[in-house]
């Protein structure tokens, strides 16, 4: 079976890479100096030092598999091509919410990048879902757990 592609921006991909950068040059430097100092300091049976580099160095090898995994099936959207016409992957939108009379910005990116506090919202989401194809002005139903919500489509952006 095909592992599911990961779609991320430009600017997402250079995020995990540099993460995953960070992770193998810096990090995986220091907790190994951690465990060589907690070494030195004799009996490992009672040493809480040792026990918490040897939990950070495993939590790191964790994030570096899943970072190369993420980026091994990374498809990236050329910001460029993005057609302004209709909502995509990559696009920043601005939507009206009719219930709450109040503006939204949103940017439509893949799963691996949504941050709901910085405005990232997964194109597999329901607002995500619902807003991809649309074209400006158009009114989009959205259900959610607690009712459905109604956003007019104001304007559509590439991400710069």
């Amino acid at each position: 079976m095909a592992e599911k592609k990961n779609i991320l921006t430009y600017a997402g991909l250079k995020q995990l890479e540099e993460e995953l950068q960070d992770l193998k040059v810096v990090k995986r430097k220091e907790v190994a100096q951690k465990i060589k100092e907690a070494r030195e300091q004799g009996d490992l049976s009672e040493n809480a030092e040792y026990d918490a580099a040897k939990d950070e160095q495993r939590d790191i090898e964790t994030r570096i598999e899943e970072l190369e995994k993420i980026l091994k099936n990374a498809e990236v959207v050329v910001e460029d091509e993005i057609d302004l016409d209709k909502i995509n992957i990559g696009c920043k939108v601005k939507v009206y919410d009719c219930e709450f009379e109040e503006e939204l910005e949103f940017q439509i990116v893949g799963s691996t990048e949504a941050n709901s506090l910085q405005g990232k919202i997964s194109n597999e989401s329901p607002v995500g879902q619902a807003l991809i194809g649309k074209k400006m002005g158009d009114l989009v139903d959205v259900e959610l757990i607690n009712g459905t919500a109604q956003y007019r489509v104001m304007d559509i952006q590439r991400v710069i």
